[in-house]
């Protein structure tokens, strides 16, 4: 696993709880995230986990130049699939 730095990880945190947290989506703040993912990339990660659920509203799949892991759509897919599925399996 490869983490982002220490200085990466608190715009990471500043981005999601003062613009996306308040519906705020800026250009500038995708393409730090993206910086900051090209950095992850060079230094090995094959695969970025998005494990906050706002940060889905600011990048897509296609926004990387790897696997992106939006862990809101994932869950929900997966709540999905349970909820739809035959209740036999419920318990």
């Amino acid at each position: 696993m490869i983490v982002p730095s220490d200085v990466d990880r608190q715009r990471v945190h500043e981005i999601i709880y003062n613009e996306l947290c308040n519906g705020i989506v800026r250009e500038s703040s995708k393409q730090e995230y993206q910086k900051i993912i090209a950095l992850l990339v060079a230094a090995g990660a094959e695969g970025i986990i998005a494990g906050c659920t706002e940060i889905g509203l600011l990048l897509k799949p296609d926004d990387t130049t790897v696997p992106l892991f939006d862990t809101a759509n994932i869950h929900a897919q997966a709540a999905t699939t349970l909820a739809l599925a035959d209740d036999t399996y419920l318990g």
